[in-house]
């Protein structure tokens, strides 16, 4: 059991029956009577969001996730095919738990999947990854009221801003957290 002043961002819980991770967190004191700690929750199965206000004096029950590296296989109808890199099974993993990584997913990529017990909860890609550009427009020399960049499709599907010097087929580097152009590969 972990006390409710004990929350830091990234804590995860079990409470009313789902798996939460606590994504903000404050303490208030009134003038009169005890503490409170407002919380904001997202439940790591559904991804829903979730404010909860605690008495400092709550108890929750804290959980136990480990990080598994696995291998992204293909994508099979909705879901996707993953491989445990560790015995080689094979595990099909719902959109919802990649949630915007999904976009720069390719095949035969190395991601954590984090587990809770047998049960998959969420896939973490690493933050930056390298992805050739597919299709963009020629930069046009001068052309810089834009700020000098031009949108990119990457070969997993994602459209990023890039400068204009860079061409199709080029290979990219790539933040997974902002989606942001950082440079050539």
């Amino acid at each position: 059991m972990i006390s409710v002043t004990d929350l830091r961002n990234g804590t995860k819980v079990e409470m009313d029956g789902g798996l939460w991770e606590c994504l903000d967190y404050s303490h208030l004191k009134m003038g009169r009577g005890g503490a409170k700690v407002v919380t904001k929750f997202r439940n790591m199965e559904t991804g829903s969001i979730v404010d909860r206000t605690f008495n400092s004096t709550e108890k929750l029950q804290d959980i136990y996730v480990e990080g598994k590296p696995m291998q992204y296989l293909y994508k099979d109808g909705q879901d996707y095919m993953f491989m445990d890199m560790e015995t080689f099974e094979q595990i099909h993993l719902s959109p919802v738990l990649a949630g915007d990584a999904a976009k720069f997913m390719k095949e035969n990529m190395e991601m954590e999947v984090t587990m809770y017990g047998e049960k998959p909860l969420k896939i973490t890609l690493p933050n930056q990854v390298i992805l050739q550009i597919v299709e963009t427009d020629p930069g046009v020399r001068g052309d810089t009221v834009s700020g000098g960049t031009k949108p990119a499709k990457l070969e997993s599907g994602a459209t990023v801003q890039v400068p204009l010097f860079v061409e199709n087929g080029t290979s990219v580097k790539v933040d997974t957290r902002t989606g942001e152009y950082l440079s050539r590969a």
